[in-house]
């Protein structure tokens, strides 16, 4: 199975966005997305520090973490990753987008790309999603890019997932 680190960063690109490595130069617009663990940055040193630990996860090949860049400007607008490592060809996507740009279908081609990046590149067999039952749009777009609703999990959290053969059978 090929997983990272990757010779050179991967970078994916669609119509309106495009997936790529965070630079440090991004990290200022990222401070309130910017998450480690479930603890958000409140400072530009705290979300710099974070990026480091990311950068060290994906060094270790345990994360793949991209940036969500708008295609028009270059700019980062969200992050979407695989973290938690690959163990049994699976991979865990989160994602996160900066809310003036929720509801264009940026998280939408970010999650497509992602998806079958890990499925074509890095072999995987399953990527799996966690979300709260509250997070209506969060489960709306999971379903809308073919993933089933798989367990119940402690805090309110709930696992989706899809498999490469589901998607298969889709089409």
């Amino acid at each position: 199975m090929k997983l990272p680190p990757y010779y050179i960063f991967p970078t994916i690109s669609a119509d309106k966005i495009s997936l790529r490595q965070i630079l440090k130069e991004d990290v200022e617009h990222l401070i309130e997305i910017s998450f480690y663990d479930g603890i958000q940055a409140t400072t530009l040193k705290q979300a710099t520090e974070m990026l480091d630990k990311i950068n060290k996860d994906y060094l270790n090949g345990n994360t793949v973490h991209w940036g969500i860049a708008d295609n028009i400007t270059n700019r980062i607008i969200g992050t979407c990753g695989y973290y938690r490592g690959f163990e049994n060809r699976s991979g865990e996507l989160g994602c996160v987008l900066l809310p003036q740009y929720q509801g264009k279908g940026f998280m939408t081609s970010a999650m497509s790309l992602a998806i079958a990046f890990g499925f074509k590149h890095m072999r995987l067999k399953r990527v799996a999603a966690v979300t709260t039952n509250q997070n209506l749009k969060a489960v709306k777009l999971l379903e809308r890019l073919s993933f089933i609703k798989v367990a119940e999990l402690e805090g309110d959290l709930i696992e989706y997932e899809v498999r490469q053969e589901d998607l298969e059978s889709d089409q």
